[in-house]
């Protein structure tokens, strides 16, 4: 145990103290130095390259990428900087279906990227008697404006040259007929394979080459809408689209709600176990409905891909419909496990009222504790708005360069008023290694951050709480005026490189966690043949074992935090610390400290899913269903709610989570250096931990 800590921290004289000892008044007194120096150095670096990542995202992104497609000359639809001005022109159109079939048959060498594209306001329709075109941008010896184009619904084939409009029937522009209907999917034409039969007629009467008639004309285009980069971009922009949502839904009502629960665990400490038990099983029941009817499973109100009116007749898909599925599947295994947790956990829902009780204590003795994590709370603010802003531009940043095909064709050149071979290929933006590496970093700096600043605000309350303990509960001089602020100062001038390592020690297990569930699942997708009852279980096994690796060091981190705030030892001999404190009373306090975190934990969901019910609220509105602001699916900026409102409400919560386990892990030290009779607990924690005898405490541990 390296000494008795009644020594370091035990009510002393203030006389004769030097040093840091002396503002603090003798309470929490060391001859404390920084510790862990080389890990600040570390996460300072950390911070550096997390800027100069980001500023290669502003440098090389640009957001409109992930919503909207490339025309034939490698401008992005919709940007103002292209040529020409296409700033109102949003959708992607497919000029010639003879190209996108070609491109879905088998073995062959066309790509649909090289289709010849242009941007649209709106997908065009097959005229009901006669054909209309879809010409191309007008230059050269077309003296029409973008905006006349425009009004003249990109049609001006009337003004075509003999030998241009021979080349527009042999299907090589600068007009194409519009054969097909088609339907906006995510700013992008998708072909229906239902050709106009009046269009069709009045094509062949003109001359015009046949068109192929064929599932793949729809087949293809969609597979290309539907491919998974293109969703996991359209989900980033998601993100982007609906940062009203993730402002009130993320920030603004768990701020409210943690506050409210803090101030009702203060005053209403004896029935705030069963509200927190009842409200955390009714959000889920919700928010799970709320995943049925937008999967289309209740109700008439799913998921549409479709930009727009559509033909009720038609129906399209996408894989955004089949992930939010998937998560009614999941949040429905949730909410039966949930449901039968909350059942057992009931006879023993006593012992968490007993445990809060003595938190609610703490509280209303340091009342500076319920206003500190507002603190960090801005801190956290601050730093998801650079990140979310930064994560945008990383998702869309690459170069937009010119395919390298070898593919024939030809298609008119209004330049050069000649039918040209030479510009088949199509644009693409094109993705070095390297901008995948800048995006895996980015993702692992945003959870070592917010576990850093999580660590600090715990460590803060920690300090502030072992001040109250070791003032034998009592708001005495010798506990300093602001005991929150004297525990930053000190947590700011030794500690910050302890909290990094550990912050850095459980972001590291979490990513190897998710690096090799990704490869697990890759090497299962490649080869499903191979997959035998033993690797099943060596899969099993060792993702297991790393969730049960990371669950433990998340409890030996939280324990050597509290033991950082009250010695000032590094981390590691934090942890040793508290790991043998916490083997020598595992008895005493086991079942009491376990059905506190339960409860806790609840809390904190009922937060985040209340958080999760108002964005499905938010997102159901007609704003977001329509237009420029239209959502791919409601799944992403849910989920980043959720999470939001979960890392808000785990710092609100601390509050009354670390005076828990400060509070127990002083106890337990008390204790062992008293010969088993704690001399510093407040009245109420020994009748909550002993209750002056062992009948008290097996009353406790086994329920009513």
């Amino acid at each position: 145990m390296g000494g008795p800590l009644g020594a370091i921290i035990g009510r002393f004289p203030t006389a004769g103290m030097d040093g840091d000892s002396q503002t603090d008044g003798g309470i929490i007194r060391h001859n404390r130095r920084c510790r862990d120096l080389v890990f600040l150095f570390v996460f300072i670096a950390f911070w550096v390259a997390m800027i100069v990542n980001s500023s290669f995202g502003f440098n090389q992104g640009n957001p409109l990428r992930l919503n909207y497609g490339l025309d034939y000359k490698g401008n992005i639809c919709g940007d103002r900087h292209g040529n020409p001005d296409i700033r109102e022109l949003e959708v992607k159109y497919y000029m010639n279906p003879n190209q996108v079939y070609q491109s879905g048959t088998k073995d062959s060498q066309f790509s649909l990227a090289d289709a010849k594209t242009i941007c649209l306001m709106e997908c065009p329709l097959p005229a009901e008697d006669g054909v209309n075109f879809v010409c191309d941008y007008p230059e050269g010896d077309i003296h029409l404006s973008v905006d006349d184009w425009i009004d003249r619904d990109y049609d001006y084939f009337e003004f075509l040259t003999p030998e241009m409009r021979n080349s527009s029937l042999q299907l090589q522009g600068p007009c194409y007929p519009v054969i097909f209907p088609s339907v906006n999917v995510f700013w992008s034409c998708q072909y229906i394979a239902r050709a106009s039969n009046s269009s069709m007629k009045h094509w062949q009467q003109m001359g015009g080459v046949a068109i192929d008639e064929n599932m793949l004309i729809d087949k293809t285009i969609h597979k290309a809408i539907n491919s998974r980069s293109t969703v996991l971009k359209r989900y980033v922009a998601d993100i982007g689209k609906s940062w009203p949502v993730l402002i009130v839904c993320g920030w603004i009502l768990p701020l409210f709600l943690s506050v409210v629960w803090l101030l009702m665990i203060r005053y209403f400490v004896a029935g705030m176990t069963w509200i927190t038990v009842i409200l955390f099983n009714t959000l889920i029941i919700s928010v799970t409905m709320f995943y049925y009817i937008k999967a289309g499973w209740i109700g008439n109100d799913p998921l549409t891909v479709v930009i727009g009116a559509s033909d009720p007749y038609v129906t399209i898909t996408g894989r955004e419909i089949n992930h939010l599925r998937a998560a009614t599947i999941l949040m429905t295994i949730i909410m039966i496990i949930a449901f039968l947790t909350s059942l057992a956990i009931a006879r023993r829902i006593l012992i968490a009222t007993s445990v809060l009780k003595v938190a609610a204590k703490v509280i209303g003795e340091v009342q500076a504790l319920i206003i500190f994590p507002i603190l960090p709370y801005f801190v956290l603010a601050i730093f998801y708005l650079f990140w979310f802003s930064a994560t945008l531009h990383l998702f869309s940043s690459g170069q937009v360069q010119k395919n390298d095909c070898n593919t024939n064709c030809c298609s008119y050149d209004l330049k050069l008023n000649k039918v040209s071979c030479d510009n088949c290929c199509g644009y693409s933006v094109h993705y070095t290694p390297h901008i995948g590496i800048s995006i895996l970093f980015h993702l692992f700096g945003c959870y070592w951050a917010t576990q850093f600043i999580l660590a600090c605000s715990s460590t803060v309350i920690a300090g502030s709480v072992a001040s109250y303990y070791w003032a034998r509960g009592e708001i005495s001089p010798e506990i300093p005026f602001l005991p929150v602020f004297a525990s930053l100062r000190r947590l700011a001038r030794y500690s910050l490189g302890s909290v990094a390592l550990g912050s850095l020690v459980v972001s590291v297990v979490e990513w190897i966690r998710f690096i090799l569930d990704s490869l697990r699942r890759r090497l299962k997708y490649v080869d499903t043949t191979s997959e035998n009852f033993m690797g099943r279980t060596v899969s099993s096994s060792s993702q297991c074992c790393l969730g049960c690796i990371d669950w433990t060091l998340r409890s030996i981190n939280r324990n050597a935090y509290i033991m950082i705030a009250i010695t000032g030892k590094s981390f590691c001999k934090a942890s040793s610390i508290a790991t043998g404190l916490i083997m020598n009373n595992i008895l005493r306090i086991g079942k009491v400290n376990v059905i506190g975190d339960v409860i806790l934990f609840l809390g904190k969901l009922c937060v985040s899913l209340f958080c999760a019910l108002f964005a499905f609220l938010m997102l159901d509105t007609y704003k977001y269903k329509s237009a420029h602001n239209k959502i791919s699916s409601p799944l992403f900026p849910v989920l980043v709610c959720w999470a939001l409102g979960y890392i808000v409400a785990t710092l609100f919560f601390a509050v009354v989570e670390m005076s828990i386990d400060t509070i127990i892990l002083s106890f337990c030290q008390d204790a062992e250096e008293h010969q088993g009779n704690a001399q510093y607990a407040p009245p109420l924690l020994m009748e909550t931990l002993d209750g002056g005898g062992p009948g008290e405490m097996q009353r406790l541990t086994q329920g009513p």
